[in-house]
């Protein structure tokens, strides 16, 4: 909810259902995930999200607010999770399909770490929004207990992106480059994005990433609302973390 960009955004409403909601329903369409778990902090401003998840049967974790490798960390190992896949809440498009590709890869490669894109300044093919990240427990946990720079700790996984750290990891790439589509929510442009796109899917929840790609070819008008955002690079920290 402490969205320094759009603030409470999580639960901003697209199509009379908050986003968080439209994340959570398009994971547990997964074919291989097992648990949906909503990892929020312990700041009292996140007692919407638990209040949502208690009211959506949701099974919520909450957290250190800053240090988000421990938040998922902690969570994990309370689930016992042996495999973890990690979603962003303002993604309210994530394909299914393509959590699964993601899963598949790190099972049959028996890697430590799949993901489908990583963060500027990596190249990327998939859409951002539809960003999927899987470790094993085990990569995590080495993960907790090594990393020790901030971004490592604010955005999860980036000790599990660098090979001098020892660990398997593949990264999944499209046949063609749409890595400049821009579908996560961070902003007031990307809301007002989705909340167009969404309305012309006329509102239902089930369709794949793809089919957003034909619409923007038919309303390229669209990808003009948040073309000017721009992503979040690897090493950038919340300000507000030094003051905890």
């Amino acid at each position: 909810m402490g969205s320094s960009r759009l603030p409470g955004k999580v639960l901003k409403e697209i199509c009379g259902k908050p986003m968080i909601g439209w994340v959570a329903e398009r994971a547990a369409r997964s074919k291989l995930i097992d648990q949906v778990l909503i990892a929020t902090t312990k700041s009292p401003d996140d007692d919407p999200i638990q209040w949502f998840c208690e009211k959506s049967n949701l099974t919520c974790f909450r957290g250190n607010e800053f240090d988000v490798l421990d938040r998922y960390y902690q969570a994990a190992k309370k689930a016992e999770a042996e495999i973890i896949v990690r979603l962003t809440a303002d993604c309210p498009l994530i394909d299914p399909t393509l959590i699964d590709e993601t899963i598949e890869a790190l099972l049959n490669g028996q890697m430590d770490f799949t993901a489908n894109r990583l963060p500027p300044p990596y190249h990327r093919t998939y859409p951002i929004g539809q960003d999927v990240e899987v470790a094993t427990f085990v990569a995590l946990e080495s993960a907790w207990k090594k990393a020790e720079a901030l971004y490592e700790r604010e955005h999860v996984m980036p000790y599990l992106y660098d090979p001098k750290n020892g660990l398997k990891s593949v990264i999944l790439d499209y046949k063609i480059d749409l890595g400049t589509y821009r579908w996560t929510v961070d902003t007031p442009e990307d809301l007002e994005f989705i909340r167009q796109l969404t309305s012309l899917l006329k509102c239902k929840d089930e369709f794949t990433w793809l089919d957003v790609v034909k619409i923007l070819d038919k309303n390229p008008e669209l990808v003009r609302i948040n073309a000017d955002i721009t992503h979040k690079k690897l090493k950038e920290v919340d300000g507000r973390a030094n003051s905890k």
